[in-house]
């Protein structure tokens, strides 16, 4: 083992001996590989001092650097000597710097691996839970994984050319979104969730967040695959409510059998579990890199489409002492990602701020998100869910079963107000038909809009 680490890095030096020579005969040479190749990617520290100051010779405008300004910039860590050898040390036999750089982030990264496997194996042999170590070795692997260039440029013809492609496969019915089930909303949303999207659902408690969200999610498992991550229930709650919702059955009876209990919707809603691509989990407290671990899991284990955070509120930062403003924007940030790396929708729930209730029975608007204004300027969509009823028990009947869900934020697309109808012994929503409740009725809290 110590024998080939010590092969790798004769390889990797040589390699950055080369590049550099290159450089010193050439300096806009560097030009070529200074966006695959870092300073942090040499496994010589001088050597990777010697290519940053290089780097910024050209970002200066200069044409070449002679190995005095090098010796002077390094305050005598290399000799001029050494310096000099390195200078005429190209033996490329032909290569171009190009391969040179490939060579040599490939050797960083085999250092980069290494240095994961032993701390995978302290891991392995260390206190503490055994699935918090894995995750946390799930975690160190990740940061392994290639970074793409996020910022390559696409001229506008070339762009204009694959986005023909996108709209004719939307004409053809592809690439439409994934539908939620709520037609309103889908229309709102020109088609559904889009992959790469983060949505907000945010309510006050009791208003059926987590009900829209169950709904919306086993709505979407009829044809794509879902992971409900639900840190607030355990799986013989989050189970009660998925057999309320496709057997059409009361809560009550789920939980208190007796002979007023349709055994036979009981087995209708089995079987209707049998074709949904639905994957719960109930594990509590995950930080935002247990979030990205279980979800590239799912997706490589079973597949992902959607993925469903009840909610934020309850996931804790990495830096536990900072703010808890500083928290949710890590996490949110990091959801974001998350959707865009895996190509997903992520629905997240939300708390909102107590003080919304002191505008009486008002729907909370964006500045209702609780601990941080960062969940509002990070999610593509963001969503409340009001219900009257809730605030003024004393509202007319034709309330009972009103739920407003109100978008507060499109990205790419109109905002605007998603009449539901909640049934609240099934814990479920549907689309409101027939005409919405009026303000005509007594208002003994506020006015609702």
């Amino acid at each position: 083992m110590i024998a080939l680490e010590n092969q790798s890095m004769n390889t990797a030096v040589q390699a950055e001996y080369n590049l550099l020579s290159i450089a010193f005969n050439w300096l806009p040479a560097i030009e070529y590989v200074s966006d695959t190749l870092s300073p942090a990617d040499f496994s010589d520290r001088s050597n990777g001092e010697i290519y940053k100051f290089m780097l910024n010779a050209l970002a200066k405008g200069e044409k070449e650097v002679d190995i005095v300004s090098v010796f002077d910039a390094l305050q005598g860590e290399e000799t001029l000597a050494h310096i000099h050898a390195i200078s005429i040390a190209c033996e490329g036999g032909g290569k171009s710097i190009q391969q040179f750089a490939k060579l040599i982030v490939s050797k960083a990264r085999e250092r980069q691996l290494f240095r994961v496997s032993q701390t995978i194996a302290t891991l392995a042999f260390s206190a503490g839970d055994i699935n918090s170590r894995i995750d946390e070795a799930q975690a160190e692997l990740g940061k392994l994984a290639p970074a793409d260039v996020a910022d390559e440029w696409i001229d506008a013809h070339a762009g204009a050319i694959a986005h023909l492609e996108l709209i004719e496969a939307r004409e053809c019915g592809k690439n439409l979104g994934i539908p939620t089930g709520f037609y309103t909303f889908d229309e709102m949303l020109d088609g559904g969730m889009q992959r790469g999207n983060l949505i907000v659902i945010g309510a006050r408690p009791s208003m059926g967040k987590t009900a829209i969200a169950l709904t919306l999610g086993l709505h979407v498992a009829k044809q794509y695959h879902v992971g409900f991550l639900s840190m607030e229930m355990t799986h013989a709650d989050l189970r009660d409510r998925q057999t309320a919702i496709l057997g059409q059955l009361s809560m009550s009876d789920i939980k208190r059998p007796s002979k007023r209990l349709a055994y036979d919707r009981v087995v209708d809603a089995v079987e209707k579990s049998k074709a949904l691509k639905f994957y719960a989990s109930d594990k509590s407290g995950l930080n935002i890199l247990q979030v990205r671990s279980r979800a590239r899991a799912l997706q490589r284990a079973k597949g992902l489409d959607v993925l469903v955070v009840d909610y934020i509120g309850l996931m804790p930062g990495l830096e536990p002492k900072q703010p808890r403003a500083y928290q949710i924007e890590e996490i949110s940030k990091g959801l974001k990602s998350l959707a865009k790396e895996l190509g997903i929708a992520v629905v997240c729930l939300a708390q909102v701020n107590r003080g919304g209730a002191d505008r009486g029975n008002n729907c909370p608007g964006l500045s209702d998100l609780r601990d941080s204004g960062a969940i509002e300027q990070d999610a593509d969509v963001v969503g409340f869910v009001h219900r009257p009823i809730m605030v003024d028990p004393n509202l007319d009947s034709q309330w009972q079963d009103y739920a407003l869900f109100r978008v507060a934020k499109n990205r790419q697309g109109r905002t605007g107000d998603v009449h539901l109808y909640y049934i609240g012994q099934q814990t479920r929503f549907g689309s409101w038909s027939g005409e919405v409740p009026t303000n005509s009725v007594k208002k003994s809290k506020g006015t609702f809009e």
